[in-house]
């Protein structure tokens, strides 16, 4: 049995301004050290949302960070400076955020150029597929649409969804990409329309 809190708007606020600053404090850390480095996944998503219509921005509770594998070393060494505790989980690098820190909300470690998975098609973006947000570079949107693309997940399409509400992209973006994925942004484009 689940063990219930009372609710709360302050515990909800909190929970988003911890993923915050825990983006912040691994880039700030990484920029400081000159380590390239690039947010993508959901909080790349939400930066690229709010340019449009903060009140269609979705909260995410990991951070993931594309870096150069050849940098990985020096990356961990960083974090590791600042309290975050290195792991790999099944096959995955990330950081959990002190001995407390919990594997939902860590850092997830992506590395440029490659694939995530071997069955994907396409590799994760360069680090030059970037631009400079207030606080931390975030993916290029069209790195960052083909990357949703590329895995597809049901998270991922929410996202994508999200990308189409607030028309950041549109059924034009699907030349864009390989047969493959311009296909699935086509079905969820067609199915959003459908459910709308």
């Amino acid at each position: 049995m689940v063990a219930l809190k009372e609710f709360s708007w302050e515990r909800m606020v909190a929970a988003v301004e911890d993923v915050r600053q825990r983006a912040c404090r691994a880039t700030s850390a990484l920029r400081q050290a000159g380590i390239p480095h690039v947010v993508v996944g959901g909080n790349a998503v939400a930066a690229w949302v709010a340019r449009v219509d903060r009140e269609a921005v979705r909260n995410t509770k990991d951070v993931d960070l594309l870096v150069r594998r050849r940098d990985f070393a020096r990356v961990i060494a960083e974090l590791q400076s600042i309290g975050f505790i290195h792991q790999n989980v099944a096959g995955v690098d990330l950081f959990l955020d002190g001995p407390q820190g919990s594997v939902r909300s860590a850092i997830h470690v992506l590395f440029a150029g490659e694939k995530v998975r071997p069955d994907y098609l396409l590799p994760t973006p360069e680090i030059s597929e970037s631009e400079a947000g207030p606080d931390f570079p975030v993916a290029t949107l069209e790195a960052l649409v083909r990357m949703k693309l590329t895995s597809f997940r049901l998270k991922d399409q929410v996202h994508l969804i999200d990308l189409l509400e607030v028309e950041l992209i549109d059924e034009s973006w699907c030349g864009r990409f390989p047969a493959q994925l311009s296909a699935r942004l086509k079905q969820l484009i067609e199915t959003r329309d459908r459910e709308s």
